[in-house]
Parts: C-alpha cells; structure tokens; sequence
C-alpha cells in the first residue's frame, strides 16, 4: 500500500511539474465593432467584387421582387457549411438603381423570409448598403459579422456588386508583462479573421499598439512585437488571441542591393518590415512576396531624395527564404521613365511615368515632400517653336 501511494504522489508531481513548465496561453478577449467604413482606422479592408447573375437560383425560395430583372451573387465565406451565402439585388422602381438588397443572413438557403435592406445613399450609378448584419453559428453559439456592399450599374449596363468587411476586434491584451492594443481585421471579407496566405489580398491584418497604416501587419505564422518574434493563434471569428513566444525560429539570410534602406516581406509566415545593412538582413525561413522598396540618396546640396517602389497587390517578386542558402533580391535600381505622346484631333497630349523594372509604382519625394512636376521643353529644329509645359501630378 506504501509502494502504490508513493507512486501515485510521483505522479501527481511529475504531472505538477509538468503543469508549471507548459502553461496554456493566455486568451486575450476582443470586441466587435462594425461601421460603413473601416478603412477609417487603418488600411484594413479590401474591397472584392462578386459574379453577378440574372439566373434565378431553381432550389431556392425567392421574395416578390420590383424588378423584372433581379441579381443573384454568392457571397464566399468559410463560416458557413455550404461555403457561401446568397444574395439578391432589387429595386424599388423599374428604372433606377438598384437600392434593395436580400442576404441569406439566418443561412437557410432561401431568401422569401429576409428582411429587405435598402440603400442608405445612391448616386448616378451606383447603391450603398453599410453595415449589412449576418449571423454565424459556431460552437460557441451565435456570432454577429457586418458587410459592406455596393451596387454599381447603369440600365443593366457593366453591373457589378462590390464588398468589403464591415466589422472588426479590437482590445487590450499584454505581452511580455506589457500592456498594449490589438485590433484584428477581416481584410478578405470571407467573414474569417485568422486567414493567412502568401497573396496579399488573401490573408487578413493585424495591428498591435501601434498606431496608422504603416504598423499594420498579416495575419502570419510570426508577428514581430519588439523585436522578438511570437507565434499569434487567432480565433476564427476574431473574438480572440493567443501569443506564444516563438523559441527557434529557422532564419535564412536575405540579401538586397546596397542601396536599398528598407524593405517589406510577406507570406504565410507573416509581413515584415526590413532595414537591411549594407545589404543583409534575415527572415524566418519560408515563401515571400516583396510589396515594397525604399532608398534613399542625397546630392551635393544635401538634399534628401527617397525613391519607393510599390508592387500591385498579390504581383511582388518572390523569394524563398531558406536556413542554409542566402536569397538574393532583385528589386531596387533601375527605374524606368517614360514620355508617352498621344495625337488628338490635330492637338497632343503628353504623359510622364515612373515605374520600376518588374512594373513597380514609383514615388519620388524630396526632403519627405513631393518634388515639383516636371517640365516638357519642346522645340522645332528652326527654333520657330520653343515652348516649355509643366506636367500636373493626378
């Protein structure tokens, strides 16, 4: 009997011991929010255009529509089992745009027992509706999720339904003993909050303390909190997270032209932002795609001049980053500039570009400011014509 007891209180400490060295993750609650526009706090939400259809679905219980001709769109999100929800767009008279919209929001694949949402504004062309409600059911019970949509159309010309996330979290939580701010959002509008992908578009968004645009990260494998790498695990609809200090990440060294001062990388394992010296930095090994590159140069008055290359979203150069093997980055030097002249009932006009070699958008600033627009000097070969034009940014 004293043999099996002091096995049994081995036990209970082995399993104590256990306990101590492998606490669970602190869950850090957060609380929704929904407005019309959440770009108001971050460049946060992505805007996807959705197939319009004038078919009407067969299986499907339907309102009495105003229209003769109504629109039918699935919406895709992986909230629900059937991997989308439906929606149809009306309007209030036979002409006019189309300010009525129906939404599959208790997800019974049938819309006769919806209640209609009617444009809050329109215009010539297109009807808004912001904030649209829909439930989720999850384990956990019911969860709320808000759309944003917009009709864009002309007399069944070029229509289009346009969406975006309307809700996002946000909360305090604390990391490393320290207090600090989190906001999640569904920057794909699939009414997921914990999507990660080495397309831009594709993957949501992060922010953490820090204020404005430029602190915005993805959703990832890895966030990057003051220097030291965490592992982030986001609740699907967003209502919390968990952060683990990543111990042993694999880095791969990255290499990039020496003038280059700094750079962003993102993938599944997250986005940084990068500020090589002389040329060298690291990532956690995996897949990236470059969004953006900065150098900087100054002339022989001092003057600071920052050129800044910004990839179109998804299309930024790939690497692969690996632990035994350093990647090599093409970005960078030269850019490319253009004079493009278009003749127009006997008179021209002139266009002036700046653009990377893999089709980068170029920024030019001066001081941190934007330089004058440039001039045209055009001249004929008996100087009988010798005009100088300015050129007009926008």
């Amino acid at each position: 009997m004293t043999n099996t007891k002091n096995v049994l209180l081995a036990l209970g400490i082995c399993l104590f011991g256990f306990a101590i060295s492998s606490p669970a993750q602190q869950e850090h609650w957060l609380r929704y929010h929904s407005a019309s526009e959440v770009s108001i706090i971050g460049s946060a939400s992505y805007t996807t255009p959705l197939n319009l259809d004038s078919g009407k679905p067969s299986d499907m219980n339907l309102p009495q529509f105003n229209s003769d001709k109504p629109y039918f769109a699935k919406w895709p999100t992986p909230m629900v089992e059937a991997g989308h929800l439906w929606i149809a767009c009306d309007r209030s008279h036979k002409h006019g745009p189309y300010d009525l919209l129906y939404i599959d929001s208790n997800r019974n694949g049938h819309l006769d027992d919806e209640t209609v949402v009617k444009a809050n504004r329109t215009d010539q062309y297109s009807a808004y509706f912001d904030p649209v409600k829909v439930i989720f059911e999850i384990e956990d019970g019911p969860v709320t999720y808000h759309l944003n949509f917009r009709f864009y159309g002309y007399e069944n010309r070029d229509t289009r339904l346009y969406v975006s996330s309307g809700g996002w979290y946000e909360g305090d939580i604390t990391v490393n003993g320290i207090k600090k701010h989190c906001v999640l959002f569904d920057y794909n509008a699939n009414g997921a909050f914990n999507d990660k992908s080495l397309n831009a578009t594709e993957c949501d968004r992060i922010r953490i303390d820090n204020k404005g645009a430029e602190s915005i990260r993805f959703v990832g494998n890895y966030i990057d909190i003051d220097g030291v790498f965490y592992q982030p695990e986001i609740a699907r609809d967003g209502a919390f997270i968990k952060l683990a200090k990543a111990d042993n990440v694999q880095t791969g060294e990255v290499r990039a032209p020496e003038a280059i001062t700094q750079f962003s990388a993102g993938g599944e394992n997250g986005l940084f932002i990068l500020k090589p010296e002389k040329g060298l930095t690291s990532l956690p090994a995996g897949q990236y795609r470059i969004n953006d590159w900065m150098l900087e140069r100054k002339d022989e008055q001092g003057t600071t001049w920052q050129l800044k290359g910004t990839y179109p979203p998804g299309n930024g150069t790939l690497v692969d980053v690996a632990a035994d093997k350093a990647a090599e980055l093409s970005i960078g030097e030269p850019v490319i500039s253009t004079l493009t002249a278009s003749p127009t009932q006997g008179t021209y006009s002139f266009r002036y570009d700046m653009e990377g070699r893999d089709g980068e958008r170029i920024e030019l600033t001066r001081n941190g400011a934007r330089p004058r627009a440039p001039k045209l000097h055009i001249k004929n070969k008996d100087s009988t014509y010798d005009r100088t034009y300015s050129f007009q940014y926008g």
